[in-house]
């Protein structure tokens, strides 16, 4: 397995092992770390980052040296916005946003041109009649790899054990392809939903999953796959056998028509992690290629634990941040151990899965562990009070890479150990895609800085770790897993500076 992701980037420039180069941007005074922001990516030849504060929203654009070029304000938007989402392009930008007024919820579009001024007056896409707050996010937005499909659903609630599901599939002119409605039943442990995928050919994914109880193990797993012009889904169940799942995560593989799917599994309740489910199915014949269980040997839980973890606990902590598919059929697993302490409240794993948006689809487009809105204050474990002092971990990354059977051909792991009290906005990691490599950006602790870090791993599972990034400045606090990749090798990450929020492109 050579390359792992798309062959358009193996085309382009040489890796360069020496060339680094950091340009941050200068820290605005009305950018305070609770403005929420959305790196959207390159317009024309600037970056543009979404900023919102109260009812406030701007569109920023940053030149090649990081100096704030233009700001638009953002003034035909309502005073109620509930969500925004950002497909761009390298000419023009969608802007998908949601708001409620009165009763009815509105999904509006906008076309912004490189410049970020309006293309187009803002079109209603749906609206939905709402029965009161707690259903006020309803709408989704996806799009396929290669930003050709765009996805909007929404998911209602009809009775205790049925929802309706209705998508609207456009084109990347915003053309409307195919709408369609179907509704779903669901017993009583099966209210339980995966991520939500859309292909290069519009097809839509999700998992449907069953539990024994509110805060079990999965025991019994469902994929919906409707093709893009088809009314309703197909059902395609998985053979979990005498074994439990936890979260499970789904990925296209648009090079094989594939669907992969992985998780976690256990052989007991409240027992520890054996190793890796993965089923993959392939859409275009209709067929399931494989569904296999790695059990993880000692020789792998050594390298996956923590300095005195338990070997048989080893990967209990851990959890999938990324599939990537391989165009020789292979597949890329990347894992994290990730955890947090208190004295009052003990790291507890089922109370983080079984409080996510995978189990409440009301809160679809809202959870994420990297949640991009509210990045300073949002806390996926924070169930303490304020004065109750929590210490979030984040430590080695374990990378797997499997063959086009399922089988595994290598693994490698990135040795990490981050913690920071009351936040974790300053550890983890980003994952970026060079076409030749994967590089992982993170911060590491030396002398009470936190100083950014970089590895990489090749398509052979070598694993290269660089020296800390030169050209730091110490004042300036990374938080990586905010980041985005904007070009083959250039990175926005979002920083901290004296209590403002400003960003850093990062060349290498």
């Amino acid at each position: 397995m050579k390359n792992i992701i798309l062959p358009i980037l193996l085309c382009m420039l040489p890796w360069l092992a020496d060339a680094q180069k950091i340009t941050y941007s200068v820290p605005d005074d009305g950018e305070f770390r609770n403005t929420n922001f959305e790196i959207i990516g390159k317009m024309g030849s600037d970056i543009a980052i979404y900023k919102n504060f109260k009812t406030r929203h701007d569109i920023c654009l940053y030149d090649s040296e990081m100096m704030l070029k233009r700001r638009i304000k953002m003034d035909f938007l309502p005073d109620r916005i509930i969500n925004v989402d950002f497909i761009s392009y390298l000419d023009y930008t969608y802007m998908i946003y949601q708001y409620q007024k009165k009763n009815i919820l509105y999904c509006t579009i906008v076309k912004l041109n490189s410049e970020g001024k309006l293309m187009s007056d803002p079109i209603d896409l749906d609206t939905s009649l709402t029965t009161g707050q707690n259903e006020n996010k309803i709408y989704n937005v996806i799009n396929s790899d290669d930003k050709k499909k765009i996805l909007v659903f929404k998911m209602k609630r009809q009775q205790e054990k049925n929802y309706q599901i209705t998508s609207l599939l456009y084109d990347n002119e915003m053309k409307l392809i195919k709408k369609a409605g179907f509704n779903l039943q669901v017993n009583d442990r099966e209210g339980i939903f995966t991520d939500f995928l859309v292909n290069n050919d519009g097809d839509f994914v999700f998992g449907r999953c069953g539990t024994t109880g509110s805060k079990e193990y999965i025991n019994k797993l469902d994929l919906l796959f409707k093709r893009a012009n088809d009314d309703n889904p197909i059902l395609i169940p998985a053979n979990l056998k005498e074994q439990m799942l936890d979260e499970v995560k789904l990925k296209f593989d648009n090079y094989n028509k594939r669907i992969i799917t992985s998780a976690f599994f256990y052989k007991q309740k409240r027992g520890n992690v054996e190793g890796l489910y993965t089923m993959l199915w392939d859409h275009a014949s209709g067929i399931k290629v494989a569904e296999t269980s790695f059990p993880f040997n000692d020789s792998l839980r050594i390298d996956a634990r923590g300095e005195n973890g338990s070997l048989k606990a080893a990967f209990n902590d851990y959890f999938i941040n990324h599939i990537i598919a391989a165009q020789d059929g292979g597949f890329l697993v990347a894992m994290e151990s990730y955890s947090s302490s208190s004295k009052t409240n003990p790291w507890n794993r089922f109370d983080y899965l079984y409080g996510n948006r995978f189990f409440y689809p009301y809160d679809l487009g809202y959870y994420s562990p990297f949640n991009r809105m509210n990045y300073m204050f949002y806390d996926p474990f924070n169930r303490f009070g304020q004065n109750n002092l929590v210490r979030y971990n984040a430590e080695n990354i374990m990378v797997f890479f499997f063959n086009a059977d399922g089988k595994l051909n290598w693994s490698n792991t990135v040795r990490k150990a981050q913690y920071e009290d009351n936040t974790d906005s300053f550890i983890s990691y980003q994952l970026f895609n060079t076409g030749s490599e994967l590089r992982f950006l993170f911060n590491q602790r030396e002398k009470r800085a936190l100083l950014l870090n970089s590895a990489t791993i090749d398509g052979d599972g070598r694993l290269k770790r660089q020296p800390t990034l030169k050209n730091l400045n110490r004042e300036y606090e990374f938080m990586p897993k905010f980041g985005k990749q904007v070009g083959l090798r250039q990175f926005i990450l979002p920083c901290n500076y004296r209590n403002y929020i400003c960003f850093a492109k990062v060349e290498f």
